[in-house]
């Protein structure tokens, strides 16, 4: 009975500490999400403004390719010195890119607008990995409503980034985005700050954990090929649609601050559930979640390509990041049941290098197919691969696991 006692007792210990980093990587993710709003928000108007419309999307582009590119730094870093040491760079380059998007709005640099946007993407790598950060410290029990509590965030980041960029659109005018810039890169500077206060234990030495299993084993899991499918899908998807939407929307004669404002009820439906995503996976299971996820995400397509109207963006747009909020958590909570605590670096790395790569082609085909085939293309090219994803979930994500020892177990037995 002492040993159960202690058990629960640490237990108790692990969750205050979880709550608490939990809530502080919030905070952090309101504001590292603000700076990925302004920027997906405004370099594709730039881009078009600045070089062949054709190539608007690609500073966006940039940013995902910064993404892409600084997973595995990112992972690195946080297994040599430690999680907090990977978050504080990841908010440096945050505000370097408010300066360099700043400079390259005065000199009407579309180069500029590339670099800028590929910092801001190095710090939107950094901050991807707060949702793991916070289940390190968490019991099995509380794990996914902690990787939930994280992205809540994302709703504070939905308002704060897309008012931002309203209210200071013009304030350095004619530079338009200018004061935007300037802003976000205030922001990275608070992110800075409150970073300081996450309380997560320095990683392990190689010589008393160990590496682990090889990734080409760990990556024979059938459980855990689909989680990472099904995130790739789900994010790669989502912004191939989200790239292009501000500049379909101003294509269509809606106003900038009316694109802005339809990203901010994106940005919003995609973080808001996250207030009790991580209670119905508790009960419902990460499969039953994911599936969820793109259904909505299938309806999203459906409203976009029924008419133009503001509504019709604004709906659309809340409908895919509410699907992808569904189907991201609950792919990343699978993610983490099938790795020990030794192989939890380089897999999480893998799995964000995986999803990050696929949203680097998804954004840079975007531009292209808005550009010469119509927003009703875009959303029909994300048909296929969410269509796919589900198929995958009913053929694996439905049968019982096979849970690696040492790894956790979060998935409710229903799944």
């Amino acid at each position: 009975m002492s040993s159960v006692a202690d058990q629960q007792s640490d237990a108790a210990a692990d969750d205050s500490l979880a709550r608490r980093n939990a809530l502080v990587l919030a905070l952090a993710q309101a504001f590292a999400g603000a700076n990925n709003i302004v920027i997906v928000g405004t370099v594709g108007i730039l881009g078009g403004t600045f070089g062949d419309k054709a190539y608007a999307t690609v500073p966006v582009s940039a940013f995902v390719v910064g993404m892409w590119a600084g997973t595995l730094p990112v992972g690195v870093i946080a297994k040599r010195y430690g999680r907090r040491a990977a978050f504080l760079a990841g908010a440096t380059c945050g505000g370097i890119a408010g300066l360099i998007l700043a400079a390259a709005t005065y000199y009407a640099s579309f180069v500029g607008l590339c670099i800028g946007s590929l910092f801001g993407g190095f710090y939107a790598a950094a901050h991807q990995s707060y949702r793991f950060a916070a289940a390190d410290t968490a019991s099995e029990a509380f794990r996914p409503k902690a990787i939930s509590w994280v992205l809540a965030g994302g709703v504070f980041a939905g308002v704060l980034g897309s008012q931002l960029t309203i209210a200071t659109q013009d304030l350095l005018s004619p530079y338009l985005f200018a004061a935007s810039y300037l802003a976000q890169t205030a922001i990275a500077i608070l992110a800075v700050a409150v970073l300081w206060l996450v309380k997560i234990p320095l990683p392990a030495s190689d010589g008393a954990v160990g590496e682990g299993r090889p990734l080409s084993d760990i990556f024979r899991q059938p459980r855990l090929i689909m989680a990472v499918f099904c995130g790739v899908v789900s994010y790669s998807m989502m912004n191939l649609i989200m790239t292009s939407a501000p500049i379909a929307m101003v294509d269509c004669n809606h106003s900038i601050t009316d694109a802005t404002l339809g990203l901010q009820w994106h940005v919003i439906a995609m973080f808001g559930p996250s207030f009790f995503t991580g209670s119905l996976i508790a009960k419902f299971g990460t499969s039953r979640v994911i599936g969820s996820g793109f259904v909505i995400m299938g309806m999203s397509v459906a409203v976009a390509l029924s008419g133009l109207t503001i509504w019709h963006f604004w709906v659309a747009l809340a409908l895919l990041g509410a699907g992808w909020n569904f189907a991201f958590i609950a792919a990343t909570a699978l993610v983490t049941q099938c790795h020990r605590p030794t192989e939890l670096n380089k897999v999480q790395a893998v799995n964000d290098f995986l999803v990050f790569g696929s949203m680097a082609v998804g954004s840079f085909a975007s531009g292209q197919l808005l550009a010469n085939y119509g927003w009703d293309v875009v959303n029909q090219v994300a048909l296929p691969g969410i269509f796919v994803a589900f198929l995958l979930l009913l053929l694996v994500g439905m049968k019982p696991k096979a849970n690696p020892a040492g790894a956790a177990s979060i998935e409710h037995p229903k799944a």
